[in-house]
């Protein structure tokens, strides 16, 4: 596996709602990405909505948010992230008007998310392909 991104996230505090079977939380966040292929930070504020089920157990994810940047060929660019957990791990979707990361629309990929504390935790995502 190759990494494609490392996205450093800083979250709010978070809001929820806990119905009769199932609890979601919905965590506000900005971040910062670097990389080899890619420099950029959040545009506005992007979410993190948890889902837990309370009769299985079942906990899902699923973080969208929208990065603007630049490119590793120097070009202004934007990337939107749609980072869900899918069969117990995390396979982000990305969509990009960069030329040059358009490849990343159509190849499998996965993350991963480490918390950092204080509200901190890193994601990177990689390629699936070599």
């Amino acid at each position: 596996m190759k990494l494609l991104l490392t996205i450093d996230v800083l979250c709010a505090e978070g809001i929820s709602v806990k119905g009769a079977d199932t609890e979601i939380s919905m965590v506000p966040f900005t971040a910062k990405a670097h990389g080899e292929y890619f420099k950029g930070e959040t545009v506005g504020t992007g979410v993190d909505t948890q889902r837990l089920d309370k009769n299985t157990g079942a906990f899902t994810l699923s973080a969208r948010y929208m990065l603007e940047g630049t490119d590793c060929a120097g070009n202004a660019c934007r990337i939107f992230i749609d980072n869900s957990s899918i069969n117990g791990g995390l396979h982000p979707v990305i969509v990009t008007d960069s030329p040059v990361l358009a490849a990343w629309e159509n190849i499998p990929l996965s993350a991963t998310v480490e918390p950092c504390g204080g509200g901190r935790v890193t994601v990177k995502i990689f390629s699936e392909s070599r």
